[in-house]
């Protein structure tokens, strides 16, 4: 018998879960709890005939072979359990530790349960009575708040509306989903809310309640909802003493504090904003005259304390060194610097003291109607501010009071300007798309795992440089991105809030190497490669590092923002904040930062959602200018797209089709070198194919495309490695051979006429198109070639560098043009006369064109096997010389 079960006191989506899983498996036995929420067994009493569940009174008396748990990790067992039966858990909560190692699981971070049968329902096209769709919609809809708890995902909100469509009904549901309370149910409300003490912990509220409840038969939840919705605390705990034990019910408003990480500390479990927990007498520590009801209060106010987080502050969204304006600018001056910095507001300062804000949108008109204001004439006049220590809460306080969509953020002491927080800034942080959090992640014991002893302590010694001058320093970009996705690589760049050029002179004279800076781009290179036996015994560490594992060089970079005076030019280059470093970058996985100095050692700064995508899979630009900024980046995303196995959002996609005609403005260099970092890809293949797909190839150059069919000559180019015989460089021109063959396969099968065009326009080698061109002349007379005699062959070929017969070897599809290129390969192009031009002027000979005509001849003579050996080489030297006489002197 294959048994499904749910559990005890069960709530709606336990049920739910349940019929999902007997639609599924219609053989099997959907067994009821024998306790259920009261709204749940009235929706049963109600509405069970029509439902596939098997009372325990009903339950045949079977051997069981399969349990399906769903909604529920415990298992109370049952009678014609044994040791074989097979045991499967469906879940949404997470893993417990004491799980069983041979129980199946399948857990899916959803709001509610039912929502991964309704995503099984979907696909089997199983249909639905309307029954049977409001009671999974009534799962759905009471473990996620009715979608609005900030653990509902995308798939709850689908499956609803499915379930929706398939006729589910929103009476019914609102009849059952919040039903007034029983007499009983009421008179434990009222001694609970009688009991209620409020806790303040990090600046959270939390409320407590305990109460006896021994006759209590019915359900805690509905009381919880209603003292929740009543007192609105930021966490609510009920305690209530019931004959089974001390039931302890949890709800949460905020993510500040996981209730599910509270209860679980109980022996219960749950979500982050409800969970539950069944506390035995025995198992608690009684102090003298202390009832249990007493040391669950007491262990319970002490548990808090390690649960529940600050709260989210100003500081961790605010942008540091705002641009402030005086407010006797110019509105033309203003209008140039929010075109050139971009920024939707500006704090007005006078004296050191806020007075206003000025918007863009009051520029615009000012411009608009010629009008020659002052700042002090077009701002929002007011003194509104938060500082840095102030909750989020606040700050949506002072927007919505104010209007103002940039809040300067000011020193609580000095009043001075350190900072601004936009409204965009406070929205990501609620959708919770990006940091900041109340407690960043920390990635310190990742990023020591992936780097060598060396390189590792190398990192630490510039993290203690730097923090001993106050300097933030970071590690940015790629690494990051890669070291989240488990890809972890050994380069690096560091990021400093303050002078990297300083920083990095000060570690050359601490450790040794030299120091190459850009004072302008407020770059240094430090270089290390000739000082490295020297350095690691410089290093903080203990026992033997191997100096070959520290780079050659470490790139240190000031912190700074870029703005673009036009489309595709390069950009001008201001000091400036992390945050805004890394908004500078291309996309959103490549603005991840792990801090380094001091207690920060390891924090993970994500200020602009990139760990989010890099769960979703998603290639996504920061902005819409980005690639009016950048085109380059079009092709860039379609690298990541395809290395990561992503997809490019779709915003970003529509952005990129928008911005296609730019391409055409970017010089060749740069659209060259985007193309060598595709073609030194595993899967450049696929990034050629995207590429096409996308229009990407023609907007670089019309005749440039790529098409299914050339793509096995194109993949063995990049995965096989040619014989020596071939006598291809391992790098040349700046380019590896897998590199310089894949362009050439690729050109060989492109039309002859457009080659020139597409090489002048990607700034190809001059050898490099010189070798294409070649073998494009040959492959248009491959088939006359073929038919001569090997010396011809070998001429013709002879004028064919060797990455173009390569290339051509590739894309021959001829079986006979390819043996001979073989042929010619491994043998034509190694046979030469045994005479030298030294032999015929030791003959009297006179130098010259004739030594070139007669060692051709003889070469020709052994390619056709007219020669067999070098004792024949004279006499036919000599016959050729009768043949063809010497001028007279």
């Amino acid at each position: 018998m294959h048994l499904i079960l749910t559990h005890e006191q069960a709530d709606f989506d336990g049920i739910a879960s349940l019929l999902g899983a007997a639609l599924l498996h219609p053989q099997a036995v959907a067994l009821l709890p024998r306790r259920m929420n009261r709204n749940v067994r009235s929706f049963i009493d109600l509405y069970g005939q029509d439902l596939p569940f098997t009372e325990n009174r009903d339950l045949p008396n079977r051997p069981i072979q399969t349990i399906t748990l769903v909604d529920t990790q415990s298992l109370a067992t049952p009678k014609g359990m044994s040791a074989a039966t097979r045991v499967n858990v469906i879940d949404h909560h997470p893993l417990r530790p004491d799980l069983p190692a041979e129980w199946e699981q399948s857990l899916h971070e959803l709001g509610a349960c039912t929502t991964t049968f309704v995503q099984a329902l979907q696909e089997k096209e199983i249909s639905l009575s309307f029954v049977q769709a409001t009671l999974l919609l009534l799962g759905i809809y009471e473990d996620t708040g009715a979608l609005t708890y900030a653990s509902t995902t995308p798939q709850d909100i689908r499956a609803a509306a499915d379930l929706l469509e398939r006729g589910a009904s929103l009476r019914i549901l609102a009849n059952f989903l919040n039903p007034p309370l029983s007499p009983e149910q009421r008179s434990l409300h009222d001694r609970l809310l009688a009991s209620a003490r409020s806790l303040t912990l990090n600046h959270q509220n939390i409320v407590i309640a305990a109460a006896s409840g021994e006759e209590m038969t019915e359900e805690i939840s509905s009381i919880a909802h209603k003292l929740r919705d009543f007192l609105d605390p930021d966490a609510l705990f009920l305690l209530v003493q019931t004959n089974e034990g001390i039931r302890l019910v949890a709800r949460s408003t905020t993510d500040q504090i996981n209730v599910g990480q509270v209860s679980a500390h109980f022996g219960g479990g749950g979500h982050a904003r409800a969970a539950g927990a069944l506390i035995h007498p025995g198992s608690l520590s009684l102090q003298p005259d202390e009832s249990p009801l007493e040391a669950v209060y007491r262990e319970l106010s002490t548990v808090l304390s390690q649960h529940v987080r600050p709260p989210i502050t100003v500081r961790r969204l605010m942008s540091r060194r705002p641009l402030v304006l005086n407010p006797e600018t110019s509105a033309q001056h203003a209008a140039h610097l929010i075109q050139r910095y971009g920024y939707e507001g500006y704090p007005v300062v006078e004296k050191g003291r806020v007075i206003g804000l000025l918007t863009r949108r009051a520029v615009d008109r000012a411009i608009a109607h010629k009008l020659d204001l002052k700042v002090a004439s077009l701002m929002d006049a007011g003194e509104a501010s938060v500082h840095p220590h102030d909750t989020i809460e606040h700050l949506q306080k002072v927007m919505a009071s104010t209007g103002w969509g940039q809040i300067p953020v000011t020193d609580p002491e000095s009043g001075e300007v350190i900072g601004i927080v936009t409204r965009t800034d406070l929205l990501k942080t609620l959708a919770g798309g990006s940091q900041p959090v109340s407690e960043r992640q920390n990635y310190a014991l990742r990023l020591e795992a992936a780097l060598p002893p060396a390189r590792l302590s190398l990192l630490r010694a510039i993290a203690e440089e730097a923090h001993g001058r106050r300097q933030a320093v970071y590690i940015v970009g790629g690494f990051v991105r890669d070291l989240l996705l488990d890809r972890p690589s050994l380069d690096f760049d560091i990021v400093v809030e303050g002078d990297a050029i300083l920083l990095a002179n000060a570690l050359a004279a601490r450790l040794g190497g030299r120091v190459v800076s850009h004072a302008r781009f407020g770059t240094a290179k430090w270089w290390i490669a000739e000082t490295r036996a020297d350095l690691v015994q410089r290093l903080p560490e203990d026992g033997h590092l191997d100096p070959q594992d520290l780079p050659e060089f470490l790139d240190l970079i000031t912190a700074r923002t870029e703005f673009y005076d036009h489309p595709t030019a390069l950009p001008t280059i201001e000091r400036s904040s992390i945050k805004l470093d890394l908004h500078r970058r291309d996309f959103t996985i490549n603005t991840l930062a792990l801090r380094l100095d001091g207690h920060h050692y390891g924090e993970l700064y994500d200020d602009w959602g990139g760990l989010l995508d890099l769960r979703r899979g998603w290639v996504r630009v920061l902005h819409s200018l980005s690639f009016v900024d950048d085109p380059t980046r079009m092709i860039r995303a379609v690298r990541f797209e395809q290395r990561f196995h992503f997809k490019i959002e779709p915003r970003t996609q529509q952005l990129m089709s928008e911005a296609l005609p730019l391409l055409r403005q970017l010089s060749g260099a740069r659209l060259r070198h985007e193309m060598d970092l595709i073609l030194a890809e595993t899967n450049a293949h696929l990034m050629l194919t995207r590429l096409e797909e996308l229009g990407l190839l023609q907007a670089v150059h019309p005749s440039l495309t790529y098409t299914p069919a050339m793509q096995p000559a194109l993949l063995t180019a990049l995965q096989t490695t040619p014989s020596a015989d071939w006598q291809l460089p391992d790098f040349h021109s700046g380019l590896s051979t897998p590199q310089r063959l894949a362009y050439a396969v690729w050109m060989l099968q492109l039309p002859s006429q457009a080659l020139i065009p597409i090489a002048d326009r990607l700034r190809f080698p001059a050898d490099l198109t010189a070798a294409v061109h070649a073998a494009q002349r040959l492959s248009e007379r491959c088939d006359a070639v073929s038919a001569q005699s090997p010396s011809q062959i070998s001429e013709e070929l002879d004028k064919v560098p060797p990455l173009g017969r390569y290339a051509l070897y590739l894309t021959c599809s001829s079986p006979q043009a390819r043996q001979l290129l073989e042929t010619y390969t491994q043998i034509w192009s190694k046979v030469q006369p045994t005479l030298s031009g030294d032999d015929l002027r030791a003959r009297g000979l006179p130098p010259g064109p004739l030594y070139r005509q007669i060692l051709t001849m003889l070469r020709a003579a052994w390619l056709d096997q007219h020669i067999h050996t070098p004792a024949e080489e004279w006499p036919l030297v000599e016959a050729w010389l009768k043949a063809h006489p010497l001028p007279a002197e």
